[in-house]
C-alpha cells in the first residue's frame, strides 16, 4: 500500500520537523534523564513531572540526532502526556514488542544488558507510533527508534523511586 507508507513517513517528517514537547521543565520538582547512542551520536534528554497520584503530568524532550530518534521522542511524548506510570510502562512494553520481539537492550559492546521487554498482556493501541513500525526493516536503526523510550523508562524509574 503506497498511500499508506506515504502516510507514515509524513507523520516521522512532521514530527521531526515540528516536535511535540521540546524544551525543559525545572529540575527538581521534575526528573532528568539522558539517553545517548555512541554508535551514532543520537542524543536525547527527558524531563518528566510524575503527579504524587503517579500521573505524568508534563514531559519535555531534548536532544540531537537523527529523524528516527527525534520523531520517536515527539510521538512518545504526546503519547505519554496524561497517562499513569502502569500506562508509560505498557505502552512502552508496546512499542518495543512491535520494533522487535528479540531486540535486547544492548550497550556500546553489543553486550545485552537487560532481557527484552514482553508485550503488554493487554493490547495497547499505538496509534500514530506504528509509523515507525517500519525502522524494523532496517535493524541497525531499531536503536534510534527505541532511545527515547529507554530514556524515558529511566526517567520513570528515577521519578517514581523512593525518596
Amino acid at each position: 500500500m503506497p498511500g499508506l507508507e506515504d502516510l507514515y513517513r509524513e507523520i516521522i517528517l512532521d514530527h521531526y520537523r515540528n516536535p511535540r514537547n521540546r524544551g525543559e521543565l525545572e529540575t527538581p520538582p521534575a526528573t532528568r534523564t539522558e539517553g545517548f547512542n555512541p554508535l551514532c551520536g543520537d542524543e536525547i534528554v527527558v524531563f518528566l513531572d510524575v503527579a504524587t497520584d503517579g500521573t505524568v503530568t508534563d514531559i519535555r524532550i531534548g536532544g540531537q540526532g537523527c529523524s528516527i530518534s527525534q520523531s520517536s521522542a515527539s510521538m512518545m511524548s504526546a503519547a505519554v502526556k496524561g497517562k499513569t506510570i502502569d500506562e508509560v510502562k505498557a505502552l512502552t512494553r508496546a512499542f518495543k514488542a512491535m520494533m522487535s520481539l528479540h531486540e535486547s537492550s544492548l550497550d556500546a559492546d553489543g553486550e545485552s544488558g537487560e532481557d527484552p521487554l514482553e508485550p503488554p498482556a493487554e493490547p495497547v493501541k499505538l496509534g500514530d507510533l506504528e509509523a515507525l513500525q517500519g525502522v524494523v526493516k532496517f535493524p541497525v536503526r531499531i536503536k534510534c527508534a527505541t532511545l527515547a523510550w529507554n530514556t524515558l523508562l529511566q526517567g520513570v524509574e528515577e521519578a517514581t523511586a523512593p525518596a
